[in-house]
């Protein structure tokens, strides 16, 4: 069964452990800068999450991220492939989760429509022609206002983007 590709922000992955079980082979392509951001996240004394269970257990999450991509053989693979803007390297995660990361450079494109990072996830959605996985509504909203031409999910509607999803031919109708 062919994977479904999504573009998403490492800390989502962490936050939302579910995504890494999924019911059907996903490729989840990630920017690196984003990979960059988990130790920002990690030692940053703003929480993440409300509850503080929740806390602890994202701040886990994130930090065996930050380890399984700082892995000697990750990280010498990482910085040997992604050299050029849109170069990817894709590891395998599970037997249903591979996890490509993209070099993606934040060109201005919108202005100050959308900061880097949400410029960097909307360039490597357009690149890869994958849907863009966020819980972000307030992104989801100027995407919508702006006519951005990238297909998201909301985090919330994951299990039917892996299930059924929609088709850029059902837009057509």
């Amino acid at each position: 069964m062919e994977r479904k590709p999504f573009v998403i922000e490492a800390i989502m992955l962490a936050i939302y452990g579910e995504l890494l079980m999924p019911a059907r082979p996903v490729e989840y392509i990630i920017p690196l800068t984003t990979i960059y951001e988990l130790e920002e996240f990690l030692h940053s004394p703003q929480e993440i999450m409300r509850d503080p269970d929740e806390e602890k257990q994202v701040r886990e999450v994130v930090g065996y991220m930050i380890k399984y991509f700082q892995d000697p053989f990750k990280r010498k693979k990482m910085e040997k492939s992604l050299v050029a803007p849109w170069s990817t390297i894709t590891f395998p995660y599970s037997e249903r989760v591979s996890l490509t990361v993209m070099r993606t450079d934040d060109n201005a494109m919108w202005g100050e429509i959308f900061d880097p990072v949400e410029t960097e996830l909307l360039l490597a959605a357009m690149k890869a022609e994958a849907p863009l996985l966020t819980d972000q509504v307030e992104l989801e909203d100027r995407m919508l206002e702006f006519m951005v031409p990238v297909q998201f999910y909301d985090i919330d509607d994951f299990e039917f983007a892996v299930e059924q999803g929609i088709s850029p031919d059902d837009w057509l109708v």
